[in-house]
């Protein structure tokens, strides 16, 4: 499986007209690159309570199916990313007050990736339910999407086409 490529210029490419040039990368890389799908499922991506994280988790579940059915796997892809980014975000601030996990500004050549770079982890605070609630909303839909059988089908033959 291909590593995720940072140089291309994803705001001027249409991954749904070049869909070789999507990689599948690790969790989610590109979530918030790849066009024209960053900006059809952005719009319905929330976590701030459990009904909403209920409603967006829905919506992007539902996109994921769309995407599968048109056999747009780069589509089905994302919307999994999504999932999985609302799991991490609303778990990053169950865990941490705010949301900031780590202290100190992110060094300019690292903007965009994610990880640490250097700088030390804040101390966590009191778990916050809602916020933990709504983790385990996007965790369940994530946890569908990846052991989705026409998702898992469509992977396999976009990673045997495209590598």
């Amino acid at each position: 499986m291909r590593k995720f490529d940072y140089s291309l210029d994803y705001k001027q490419l249409d991954l749904r007209e070049r869909p070789e040039l999507y990689a599948i990368g690790r969790g989610e890389q590109g979530v918030l690159t790849v066009e024209p799908y960053k900006s059809e499922i952005l719009p319905n991506w929330r976590f701030k309570d459990p009904e909403t994280a209920t409603k967006s988790s829905e919506k992007i579940w539902a996109q994921f199916q769309e995407y599968l059915d048109k056999g747009e796997f780069v589509g089905a892809d994302m919307a999994r990313k999504f999932l999985q980014m609302g799991y991490t975000r609303a778990r990053r601030y169950a865990n941490h007050k705010g949301g900031k996990k780590y202290d100190g500004p992110v060094p300019d050549d690292k903007k965009g990736v994610s990880g640490a770079h250097g700088r030390p982890e804040l101390p966590r605070t009191p778990e916050d339910p809602v916020k933990a609630e709504a983790a385990r909303i996007f965790k369940a839909k994530w946890d569908a999407a990846v052991a989705d059988e026409r998702y898992l089908k469509q992977k396999a033959d976009f990673i045997e086409r495209y590598g």
